[in-house]
């Protein structure tokens, strides 16, 4: 029987099968903006993975499914799906704007369009749908009144987070795909060509490439980062969280020379949850987000001091400061409690500081 509770239960096990990573941070999240943000991410997938398909039928039936799903979407139709049916409940109670909602799927629709950009600024018109849209709907679940003035860093971080994903999974995009989101601007500067990436020839000018957009996908961590103080104190930490790990993506294109064409860099589980551990213990400390984030980042490493190595006589995860160092994965600290307990523990702490 289709239900509320059942349509956030499969929001919530497809955003746990297909974005560890942030939910992982969801999870941390107050129960008003947690639930909401599965659903978001389930409908965000669902469209994603409509004009990801490998096999298509045509790039026409491809186009046919998207619309039907705009029409759901936007209450232009009835949901015909758990995942449709939680966002539209989601969308009514949050009154989300329709027009996000819009350039969202827009940019979904150029998917099926273009698989190579020009320019930096080309790109960033994609990623105003593909990212900036969804910051956007996720900051009115978050906070109806938020300050305009907060939109910009929330546009800033979702694009580093975005850029961060074509980084990691150029092979990927290439393979699969066959979309290239490292603009040609950026390829000609370094003497590398489109021809060069679809052949996945690696080198140090590509080397050079990837370089030089985790930079500028760094300044934007940044930005982001700063607007965190200016949400509701309930959700500052899983967002900050989420800016975390998906930086520590970083960390790892960089111990492999920024090679990303050769494999996909993948934060294991028991390295999700030391940067998790590593992270709450800072933010205990502070409270402060960007304070937090030059501790414990991958794009700001912090020096670990002698309160992170303290080790509990139970053996609980806190000697977790290597999650900042340049070691090999199979050396990284491995949490010595389960993916629950850790969440548990963080989540009960946050609702004994709300009481």
């Amino acid at each position: 029987m289709s239900t509320p509770s059942s349509h956030r239960a499969t929001a919530e096990s497809i955003h746990r099968r297909t974005g560890r990573t942030f939910h992982l941070a969801t999870r941390l999240l107050p129960e008003r903006a947690r639930d909401p943000t599965h659903v978001m991410y389930a409908f965000f997938r669902v469209a994603d993975e409509i004009v990801d398909d490998p096999e298509p039928e045509s790039t026409t039936a491809q186009r046919r499914e998207l619309e039907a799903l705009r029409a759901e979407a936007l209450g232009e139709r009835d949901p015909t799906s758990d995942v449709m049916k939680g966002f539209a409940a989601v969308r009514n109670e949050h009154d989300l704007d329709h027009r996000e909602i819009e350039i969202f799927l827009d940019a979904m629709a150029m998917d099926l369009e273009r698989a190579r950009y020009d320019t930096i600024d080309d790109l960033d018109d994609y990623l105003r749908g593909s990212s900036v849209a969804v910051a956007y709907l996720l900051t009115d679940v978050f906070a109806a009144d938020l300050d305009p003035a907060v939109r910009p860093h929330a546009a800033a971080l979702a694009e580093g987070f975005q850029l961060t994903n074509f980084l990691r999974d150029v092979r990927e995009d290439v393979r699969k795909y066959d979309r290239i989101y490292l603009p040609r601007e950026v390829l000609h500067r370094h003497g590398v060509t489109v021809d060069d990436i679809e052949s996945l020839r690696f080198d140090d000018s590509v080397a050079a490439v990837i370089e030089d957009e985790l930079e500028r996908t760094e300044s934007l961590y940044r930005n982001g980062v700063a607007g965190i103080p200016h949400l509701p104190e309930d959700v500052q930490f899983g967002v900050l969280l989420a800016a975390v790990l998906y930086a520590e993506h970083h960390r790892l294109i960089r111990q492999n020379g920024y090679d990303t064409l050769a494999s996909r860099p993948s934060l294991s589980r028991p390295r999700r949850l030391a940067v998790t551990a590593r992270t709450w213990y800072h933010w205990r400390r502070t409270r402060d987000p960007e304070a937090v984030f030059e501790a414990v980042s991958a794009i700001s490493p912090g020096e670990p001091d002698a309160a992170d190595s303290d080790s509990s006589s139970q053996g609980e995860t806190t000697q977790v400061t290597n999650a900042g160092s340049t070691q090999s994965e199979s050396n990284f600290p491995r949490p010595m409690h389960s993916a629950r307990r850790t969440v548990g523990r963080i989540r009960t702490y946050f609702g004994t500081r709300s009481e």
